[in-house]
């Protein structure tokens, strides 16, 4: 009877200390787990802009004198040389000798800034014809073998660049010719009449280009002096971006960089950059901060029937990407932590944590490029706590593919 007492006794003990082993023994660390993948890495540039008209042109009055009511509105279309508002003679002084006089410099100066843009224009067709050149060149490199590919893509960016510069450039001689004829016509009418105006007579201010009234800045009939705006024109149908980034973000962001822009509805539209302007300029943020920004203008290469709604002054986010590498070895930025003076990442495998020294080649927000020590299909633990350590038991409670 003692001895089964006994045996009852031991495997009682037994019974317990199994229980205590059991209950105290080290528990698996729940964690989260994230696939390491291969794919495209990008870092980008994310602003917000706004869509303008690449060449406006604001119609001024050429004399003083009374506007008759302007009769044009906000999204009409004129012609080059339609008439768009009128002036009639307001006071003698609109023609007296000074005034003359003034016309006179002024017909000069006007003359002398239709040559700058004639000059501007011959500039536009050299620097094209070269691009043109270069783009041969280069067409008959890459089929000899010599260059890669991109050398081409760069040289069709010029070409399309220095195509819309002559665009510019001839705008801006149609202006400049206007504004001549309107000094010259103005002078003519002051030598003539003298200073006694002529009653009922008129003067037509034209519209200098072809393209949409962008708006009529002095609708009702009022006394304008020399200089007055009245009527901004320009072609909606030519649309850059402009986008005010960080001076710092700035430097980053090369001539040609790919822009991804989200207008609103529809697809997603493409863009390059055609400058970074070289002057900064000092903007207040949201939260009362001075920031020194700098203005980087986008061209839109989508075809022009998926931005045909976007008109002059629409907002837009873009994506400015500012580094891209192909086939990168990709894993989630949350994974990472410091590790002395490196990079490293705890790897899940067969249920257990391992650590592992990595070296990085880039960040984003959401991204780091693995240049060093993962290799695609390994999953890393994201957000790990102190409780992980090298060769803890795992257990997942949660993991995106």
């Amino acid at each position: 009877m003692t001895r089964k007492l006994w045996i009852s006794a031991g495997l009682g003990s037994a019974a317990l200390v199994a229980v205590f082993v059991w209950a105290f023994r080290p528990q698996p660390v729940p964690v989260e787990t994230a696939a390491v993948r291969k794919g495209l890495f990008e870092q980008t540039v994310d602003e917000d802009g706004k869509t303008r008209v690449r060449e406006r042109y604001v119609v001024s009055s050429p004399v003083a004198g009374r506007l008759a009511r302007v009769r044009v509105k906000a999204g009409d279309p004129v012609s080059a040389g339609t008439a768009i508002a009128e002036l009639s003679p307001g006071a003698p002084s609109m023609i007296d000798a000074r005034t003359a006089s003034e016309l006179s410099e002024r017909a000069g100066a006007a003359d002398a800034g239709l040559e700058q843009a004639r000059a501007k224009v011959a500039r536009a067709e050299a620097a094209l014809d070269q691009a043109q050149t270069d783009m041969k060149r280069q067409k008959q490199l890459l089929n000899d073998g010599f260059v890669a590919a991109a050398a081409l893509d760069q040289a069709q960016l010029a070409v399309r660049m220095q195509s819309k510069e002559l665009e510019a450039a001839r705008f801006a001689q149609a202006g400049a010719a206007h504004d001549l004829r309107q000094a010259r016509a103005a002078l003519m009418r002051a030598r003539e009449a003298g200073s006694t105006p002529r009653p009922g007579t008129t003067w037509p201010i034209e519209s200098p280009v072809a393209g949409h009234v962008l708006r009529v800045l002095q609708e009702s009939e009022t006394v304008v002096g020399v200089g007055t705006p009245l009527i901004e024109i320009g072609d909606p149908s030519q649309l850059e971006i402009v986008i005010d980034v960080l001076s710092t973000d700035g430097r980053r962001i090369a001539a040609g960089a790919r822009v991804d822009i989200d207008a609103g509805p529809g697809p997603r539209l493409a863009g390059r950059v055609r400058r970074v302007e070289p002057a900064a300029f000092t903007k207040v943020s949201a939260l009362g901060v001075e920031e020194q920004r700098v203005n980087v203008i986008v061209d839109i290469v989508s075809p022009p029937g998926q931005w045909r709604g976007l008109g002059d002054q629409f907002r837009v986010d873009a994506r400015i990407v500012v580094f891209e590498r192909p086939d990168a070895v990709i894993a989630p930025v949350a994974a990472l932590f410091r590790d002395s003076d490196h990079w490293a990442v705890f790897v899940a495998t067969d249920g257990r944590a391992h650590k592992r020294r990595v070296k990085v080649g880039g960040r984003t927000p959401s991204d780091a490029w693995i240049e060093e020590g993962l290799a695609p299909a390994e999953r890393v633990i994201v957000y790990p706590s102190d409780s992980v350590a090298d060769g803890k038991r795992l257990k997942t409670v949660r993991g995106p593919a």
